[in-house]
């Protein structure tokens, strides 16, 4: 969550901004954290300077993304706890090579890599030709070769999915689809509150015809899976996606990366996409 800026924000103040972004009092805080309340009120109004690892503590029982908890870190006089590589610097060498080896196996079925700000990194083949499908003003006007780091600035998955020039040309069932995504994304932005992903999150949803998401309080049963049905000259295929996370990633860029393979939830589908990546 990025607070607006102010000269010079002090911890104690962006820690009872956090702990109202999260709705709780200082008593609960101080319950889940196991600081006196007495103490995390001289914390906040800056009569007390918290240690590095006070600031630890209440960022964990705040759920602060550790993004931000190198912020709080900061404003508190201590060095970052947790580095951010950017992608393409060569200690990523590895990370790529193995991201390139799960997109690479995937083939014939589609499968993406995405940051922590749903920006494309990498894609199989199969993906790769669903983004070259879809016009330049939502894919960027740059080709898009698979297996390959894109570089910046790169596809994003909100314009690719919403932009009236984007896949929705492409989709059976782009509604449904699109709100399950923005449902997903909605309650990513939720927990982090990051000005910049609900400003990617707003843009989406004002592109023409993308439909207004449900009320979180209204929102009723919905389905327990929502396929991808992608309309293509074989006819509809159906798919099922999953998205899967490093677990053990010990960097802030490496824990936004998220792969996500894309199935087929069909045994036509499955025959129709085998039949058509064989070479004629």
């Amino acid at each position: 969550m990025r607070f607006p800026a102010r000269s010079e924000p002090t911890v104690g103040r962006l820690i009872a901004e956090w702990r109202r972004a999260r709705r709780m009092s200082q008593m609960e805080l101080s319950g889940e954290s196991g600081v006196s309340t007495r103490h995390l009120s001289f914390v906040e109004s800056g009569r007390a300077r918290p240690s590095r690892e006070l600031v630890l503590r209440l960022s964990a029982a705040l759920a602060v993304p550790r993004r931000d908890r190198n912020d709080l870190l900061l404003a508190a006089g201590f060095a970052p706890a947790y580095r951010e590589t950017p992608i393409d610097a060569p200690e990523m060498a590895e990370v790529l090579r193995l991201v390139t080896m799960i997109l690479g196996r995937h083939d014939p079925f589609p499968a993406v890599a995405l940051d922590g700000r749903w920006d494309v990194l990498m894609a199989n083949a199969a993906y790769a030709a669903t983004v070259a499908a879809c016009g330049p003003a939502a894919r960027g006007d740059r080709p898009v070769p698979p297996l390959t780091l894109l570089p910046k600035p790169r596809p994003n998955l909100l314009r690719l999915l919403c932009h009236p020039d984007g896949v929705r040309n492409h989709l059976e069932n782009w509604t449904e689809a699109a709100l399950a995504v923005l449902g997903r994304v909605r309650r990513e932005v939720g927990r982090d509150g990051d000005p910049s992903r609900r400003a990617l999150l707003a843009e989406a949803l004002a592109w023409p015809d993308v439909p207004p998401l449900p009320d979180l309080d209204a929102a009723g049963a919905s389905d327990l899976v929502v396929p991808v049905v992608l309309r293509t000259p074989a006819g509809p295929l159906r798919f099922v996606s999953t998205i899967a996370t490093l677990g053990t990633a010990q960097d802030i860029t490496l824990q936004d990366l998220r792969i996500e393979t894309f199935h087929p939830a069909d045994a036509g589908t499955e025959r129709a996409v085998r039949a058509m990546a064989q070479p004629s």
